[in-house]
């Protein structure tokens, strides 16, 4: 379950929400002249999507994005009493004060200008010939520029003992292929105003020639686009798991310097590698040697200037925002420099931030509440699975022991990740992104040849979100998404089950969705169903991606069923086990009646005002070509029609826009 982060300007949302935690029901975001039947969303939330107008630096808001703010400003005040003292140089206090200062410097940023990118630019003119493409693609990669594929570590997905190393399609400006391919009047505007974009760019960099350049750039990440797999396709974990050896590597791909791309990472002693879209890198082949070495030095310039232009100075950080914010996500204006600064903080510090972040904002006795709620939500499972009548005793045996195994992680790691390879200087912005990334990198590989590290975490506890992570077959969840509306010490239990419960479940969930349910118990990529099982459980997720391709965001545009499965599933699985969950909780007693609702109408409140918030047009097209998440709404109404309690609670019949017949409803888990 991700969060899409988003900013707030105001706290007074934030201050009803710790207002109401008696009930945890936020009654003044509702409309009750909405039927529940009709749009259950909108019951919910829909004085507040009347009301709330998004503000001009933002793409989207809710309640995710109130926490997120929230978050932001604890994140912001750990940072500032780092960088307004004098610190023990390479301490990590003053590597986050340097770093921040750094952001913020605007006038140190446009004194430097592009020169940051001489020596880059240099290094790309001297490349000789293709074969000298192989070296570079890595050491494109390893400062964070990226390449027409990336490399990354992972634990081997049918050996989860050991890490690999794993390539993956990449190399595009545009979000997605689909930006390249399509030939409806939107997609052929971004990709004029895209042209526009990398010409401009080009020009404010220093370079020649730019739009002749920036024809040469689009036709190339065309191409390239072109052989890239759907993102459909990239979700299944089978298809997507290709190992080969050194000597398919060079049939693979005979005219790329594989032993000079390795030879950079240091990794020169790497027997096989998993390739995720063999087809691709078999036609990346031919689109080396078919490109002129002078379309590839332009297109790496045009990398690297893309990926570093918002650490550079002024005119290219906001030419970066009037394509990739304003354009593609329609937002007004930048956000302030102060909640940039804290971000890429953030994003290159995390872990020293969320130290402090926990010792200041964490209860230890969510922690031990959160994981009693784990524990109900497993049992919940436990009870469901033995119940289905639709699996077999064989591959309920697997799904149980699956289950068993299952490691939750709640706030924050119990070992943190070291810094002390970093350096950071207070006037380097652009080095020091550069040199962060390259210690990310070096760091993960690293990794080779050693134990697997179940103790790291790939998000930060100030991070309002969750993840399931099938290669180690663990949920877990950031100390600050442990907070009302979705989690609250002294909130009802209903809404806290119906929101951070659903969330639990939703996790879960992932372990048993299209992709996670192809891992084992111990996260190997390994079949554990029956065929009559795993044909029943297509049939169910067929009928479910039918459901959600029906529903319609714009007149032009319907949510991708196809996509969005794994979600769907997780959300699906997450609200109907949180029910079953909560009824546990109660030991067969009955569930209190408060401000006039039942317990049962107070969980799938709680679920549905989790999910509050609205986007602009833009931001939503991108989420619906992107994100595998269906927008919030689809979220919230395309699982309660799907749940017999959700009828029972509302008084929910035939004639309303939610109801579906019984047999139509899907249940899987």
């Amino acid at each position: 379950m991700a969060a899409a982060v988003v900013l707030l300007s105001a706290c007074s949302a934030e201050e009803e929400t710790v207002q109401k935690l008696n009930s945890g029901v936020l009654t003044e975001n509702m409309d009750r002249a909405i039927k529940p039947g009709d749009d259950f969303f909108a019951y919910v939330n829909g004085a507040w999507l009347d009301s709330y107008v998004i503000a001009d630096d933002k793409a989207s808001f809710g309640n995710f994005y109130m926490l997120f703010e929230k978050s932001q400003a604890a994140v912001k005040t750990i940072i500032e009493q780092s960088a307004q003292r004098e610190n023990v140089e390479g301490s990590n206090e003053q590597k986050v004060g340097d770093l921040y200062n750094s952001y913020l410097d605007m006038d140190k940023r446009n004194e430097v200008g592009t020169a940051p990118l001489t020596a880059i630019f240099a290094e790309v003119d001297a490349l000789a010939d293709h074969k000298a493409l192989g070296a570079y693609f890595a050491r494109s990669i390893r400062s964070g520029f990226g390449a027409p594929f990336d490399f990354y570590i992972d634990g081997d997905a049918t050996d989860p003992t050991r890490y690999a190393v794993y390539n993956s399609q990449s190399g595009l400006g545009l979000p997605d292929r689909e930006y390249y391919l399509k030939e409806d009047e939107k997609s052929v505007d971004i990709r004029v105003k895209y042209l526009a974009h990398v010409e401009k760019m080009l020009t404010l960099a220093g370079l020649e020639n730019a739009a002749q350049q920036a024809a040469a750039i689009m036709a190339l990440e065309t191409s390239l686009a072109t052989v890239h797999w759907k993102k459909e396709d990239n979700r299944d974990a089978v298809k997507t798991y290709n190992v080969r050896d050194r000597v398919a590597l060079a049939k693979m791909m005979p005219d790329f310097d594989w032993e000079g791309y390795f030879a950079v990472f240091g990794t020169p002693e790497i027997a096989d590698m998993v390739i995720a879209q063999p087809s691709y890198f078999e036609a990346l082949n031919g689109i080396i040697t078919g490109t002129d070495m002078a379309v590839w030095k332009i297109y790496f310039k045009w990398m690297a200037l893309n990926r570093m232009d918002s650490f550079m100075n002024a005119e290219l950080d906001q030419q970066n925002f009037e394509f990739y914010s304003k354009t593609l996500r329609g937002i007004l204006k930048q956000r302030p420099l102060w909640k940039r600064a804290v971000s890429t903080v953030n994003s290159n510090l995390g872990e020293v931030i969320g130290k402090v972040y926990v010792a200041q904002h964490f209860q230890p006795e969510a922690k031990v509440r959160m994981l009693e709620l784990v524990a109900n939500l497993s049992k919940a499972y436990e009870n469901s699975i033995r119940k289905l009548d639709w699996m077999g005793e064989d591959t309920k045996v697997k799904a149980l022991e699956k289950l068993g195994k299952f490691t939750p992680k709640v706030g924050y790691p119990d070992i943190w990740k070291d810094y002390s390879a970093l350096v950071i200087k207070g006037d380097d912005l652009f080095g020091n992104i550069v040199r962060s990334n390259q210690v990310v990198h070096d760091r993960e590989v690293a990794k080779l040849g050693g134990p697997i590290q179940r103790y790291e975490w790939h998000m930060n506890p100030q991070t309002v979100n969750a993840y399931y992570n099938p290669s180690m077959n663990e949920i877990v969840f950031p100390a600050a998404i442990l907070q009302p509306p979705f989690f609250g010490m002294s909130t009802d239990d209903a809404v806290n089950y119906g929101a951070i419960g659903g969330v639990i479940g939703h996790e879960i969930g992932h372990g048993f969705d299209d992709q996670g349910s192809a891992y084992d118990g111990d996260g190997a990529l390994k079949d554990w169903w029956t065929e009559q099982d795993k044909a029943e459980f297509k049939k169910r997720t067929g009928s479910l991606v039918a459901q959600y391709n029906g529903f319609k965001v714009f007149d032009d545009l319907n949510v991708n069923g196809e996509y969005t499965l794994g979600e769907n599933i997780g959300d699906l699985g997450g609200l109907s086990i949180a029910i079953k969950a909560y009824r546990l909780s109660l030991g067969g007693k009955p569930g209190p009646v408060i401000d006039g609702l039942t317990a049962d109408q107070r969980i799938f409140i709680g679920w549905a005002q989790a999910f509050m918030g609205k986007r602009r047009e833009e931001a939503a097209r991108q989420q619906i070509a992107t994100d595998p998440h269906s927008p919030a709404r689809f979220r919230v109404n395309g699982v309660v029609r799907n749940i017999p309690e959700f009828y029972q609670a509302f008084d929910v019949k035939p004639g309303d826009k939610l109801y579906l017949a019984p047999e139509k409803r899907v249940k899987i888990w």
